[in-house]
């Protein structure tokens, strides 16, 4: 049975509107939507099917199946079933007399033996690319959407509560995870994260443990980790773990398709002082960076700030990874897809702006000792931001 959960319609007119609007800008007559994100995003549903925006006048939910269900779903005023793709074209004609001249796709994740499929059903159409629009709609959050957020933080921190209670030494890392994962999946978590990047892993959590956390690797990408094999160098592996040495959290929660992205730092018993001093000072640097957040401020300006305050307070060589293998970003947009525009890169200009969401991550990597970090949710506001996460900020000392 479907979840009890619909988008407003308010929300998917709304959206809708910014769209189009963005369509006539770029002077495109229309877009077909694909990607399941996106369909879900602009109709509501995520059942098989495509969904066409014209730069003027209502959209289009074509389903292939299942309909009963999108019909439930969708506010979207015109859905009619199809049996083929290939009805599409005949389809956009029925309802709005001609095809676009000018037809854009989301070419950023179609695959192109996909799009030549679908660029044949339109062969006297200038196909072009339709992804930045849809990801500059997206990029900002209505009030709406951040509640939607909230919900998923709470989800989140009754995980976090229950590592607390649970952490025990003995349990393998894999081990540890799929306990915490399985209760995450017990009172909502939907397990299924979804990212927009085919090479990075969609992975629910990491868990790093003491020597474990100092991989080269750690921070390649937001999905990195150990991992228990070459081919899966994610998630955790096989070391125990134990008493008296730090353990980095990191999980990635979805509820009602909604992700927050979250890490802690832990210990059994005790932290060693490097290590406690380093989570500190991860923390440190996190906070600083929230002071800075408001709207009009660069992008790269706060990754500048991180790097500086990480410099001050000694931290230059691990922030970020080892020399010769550090990132230059400390966080990513957060939504309906678990790693969203804008990345906080060191070389993004373009301002900060009420309704974005982010995943603020600063971490240190300690070559074959151990990593530190702290991963929260924020949102900006007009004013400065608020935090989305509930989680404290703090290292727990179980």
């Amino acid at each position: 049975m479907p979840q009890e959960f619909k988008i407003p319609a308010s929300e998917i007119e709304s959206r809708i509107t910014e769209i189009q609007k963005r369509l006539r800008e770029k002077e495109i007559d229309g877009l077909l939507i694909v990607q399941r994100v996106d369909l879900f995003y602009f109709s509501g549903t995520a059942q098989n099917g495509f969904l066409y925006i014209p730069s003027e006048g209502n959209p289009l939910l074509l389903i292939r199946r299942y309909l009963p269900r999108a019909q439930e779903e969708s506010s979207i005023g015109n859905i009619v079933e199809i049996k083929s793709p290939k009805e599409v074209p005949g389809r956009i004609v029925e309802f709005y007399g001609q095809l676009p001249e000018t037809l854009s796709f989301e070419l950023d994740v179609v695959p192109v033996k996909e799009f030549e499929f679908y660029r044949g059903l339109f062969p006297k159409q200038n196909c072009v690319d339709g992804s930045p629009l849809i990801l500059e709609a997206r990029m900002i959050k209505s009030a709406w959407e951040i509640e939607q957020m909230e919900k998923t933080a709470q989800l989140s921190s009754q995980t976090f509560e229950y590592i607390k209670n649970n952490i025990r030494p003995g349990y393998t890392e894999m081990e540890f995870g799929g306990m915490y994962e399985a209760y995450a999946r017990k009172i909502g978590h939907g397990g299924k994260l979804r990212v927009r990047d085919y090479q990075t892993e969609g992975y629910p959590w990491h868990i790093l443990s003491g020597s474990s956390g100092g991989m080269v690797g750690l921070l390649d990408s937001p999905a990195s980790g150990q991992g228990t094999s070459a081919a899966f160098p994610v998630g955790g592996g096989n070391k125990k773990l134990a008493p008296d040495e730090p353990i980095m959290i990191d999980i990635a929660s979805v509820f009602n398709g909604f992700h927050i992205d979250e890490t802690r730092m832990f210990a059994i018993g005790s932290m060693p002082k490097e290590a406690l001093d380093a989570s500190l000072a991860t923390i440190e640097i996190h906070n600083t960076v929230l002071d800075r957040v408001r709207p009009g401020i660069p992008i790269r300006d706060l990754f500048d700030t991180a790097l500086t305050k990480a410099e001050k307070l000694g931290y230059a060589e691990p922030y970020l990874g080892p020399p010769g293998y550090k990132v230059q970003f400390i966080g990513h947009g957060i939504g309906l897809e678990l790693i969203e525009q804008p990345i906080l890169s060191a070389k993004d200009d373009s301002p900060l702006q009420p309704g974005m969401t982010f995943a603020l991550e600063p971490k240190m990597v300690f070559e074959n000792r151990f990593s530190a970090g702290v991963e929260s949710v924020f949102t900006v506001t007009e004013t400065g931001h608020r935090l989305i996460s509930q989680i404290p900020l703090k290292v727990f000392v179980c």
